[in-house]
């Protein structure tokens, strides 16, 4: 008869939430995997129980779990499933933050990648400027690539906190005449910041994250008279904002806040007695060293293949407008 073995091991600086997963699924893919161990998980104990042999597979794979999250602040759930397969995660499939392949990976283990030239051009700005700015059309993902560089930033440790901020504008709607109270009114123009999160962030722990306040999405106006420092900023559709705005926005930054600020100048929809302070913030802060700029056009847009068709039918009834 085969001797029962027993391993105790300890999550030794890890997160039991990153390793475990929502609901332990992290853990149910190592049983199924190895039926004939028994896994019993205690807060940051783990105790494995079986033949030597299977007890020992069990036990790497956790050491390589474990490995991969101090290097790398996450694990995804397909990589347990590729490392019980057989297939070492590390080579190639999760981001080192210097490999430049992806930023982060998503919920489902997805590599997020800057997929164009001007978003690979944002990404490499940001590791070298503290504040930049990243201006086009919609749909070259501008918001999405910045919201990546923020959760790789805060799961990195880089920073303490995520702030996401846009102005309240309304596009040919009364922000007034919604139902609810101000949070109801505001949410649905902060809602393209909660879609790029929800892709990159699990649902639970997104949810944690803005209960505990270390991802924050507020709309412009409530981050007056505050000093953001220990963050990662995101001022999106900036152009909506006046150059008072804007110059709060900014001076709001403490010395170890990174900052970038999204815009298109093609889709203002302040009133007509206020003027977009975009424009005159790139003129005016262009020379100072530490503030970069990005420029994107119809060439990057990955949205649906029409997008950039639709773009490019506009900006020429604009130029026949102004002959």
């Amino acid at each position: 008869m085969e001797k029962i073995s027993e391993i105790l091991l300890k999550l030794n600086g890890v997160d039991p939430l990153e390793f475990y997963g929502i609901h332990d699924s992290k853990i149910k893919i190592l049983k199924s995997a190895f039926p004939d161990v028994s896994i019993t998980t205690r807060g940051d104990l783990l105790k494995l129980s079986g033949n030597k042999k299977d007890a020992q597979k069990v036990k790497e794979k956790i050491e390589l779990m474990l490995r991969i999250i101090r290097e790398h602040n996450e694990l995804s759930e397909q990589s347990v499933r590729e490392l019980v397969g057989g297939e070492n995660p590390i080579r190639g499939k999760i981001p080192s933050g210097k490999s430049g392949k992806a930023i982060v990976h998503g919920r489902d283990g997805r590599p997020v990648k800057a997929k164009t030239a001007n978003q690979k051009k944002l990404v490499e700005m940001s590791a070298v400027n503290d504040i930049v700015f990243a201006v086009g059309p919609a749909g070259t993902g501008k918001t999405y690539t910045a919201v990546a560089l923020a959760v790789r930033a805060l799961r990195n440790r880089l920073v303490k906190k995520i702030i996401l901020t846009r102005p309240a504008v309304e596009a040919g709607e009364n922000l007034g005449f919604l139902p609810g109270d101000m949070k109801d009114k505001v949410d649905p123009y902060l809602r393209p910041l909660y879609d790029a999160l929800d892709d990159m962030i699990h649902p639970e722990r997104l949810k944690q994250f803005i209960a505990n306040r270390v991802i924050e999405v507020a709309p412009l106006a409530f981050m007056r008279g505050r000093t953001l420092d220990n963050a990662f900023v995101i001022l999106d559709e900036a152009q909506n904002a006046t150059s008072v705005q804007i110059k709060m926005f900014l001076t709001r930054l403490g010395p170890n806040a990174k900052c970038i600020v999204t815009g298109d100048l093609t889709q203002i929809d302040l009133p007509r007695h206020q003027y977009s302070g975009l424009s005159k913030a790139l003129d005016l802060l262009k020379p100072i060293e530490g503030i970069g700029e990005v420029r994107m056009s119809k060439d990057d847009v990955v949205r649906h293949r029409l997008v950039k068709k639709i773009i490019h039918a506009y900006d020429n009834e604009f130029k026949k407008e102004e002959e």
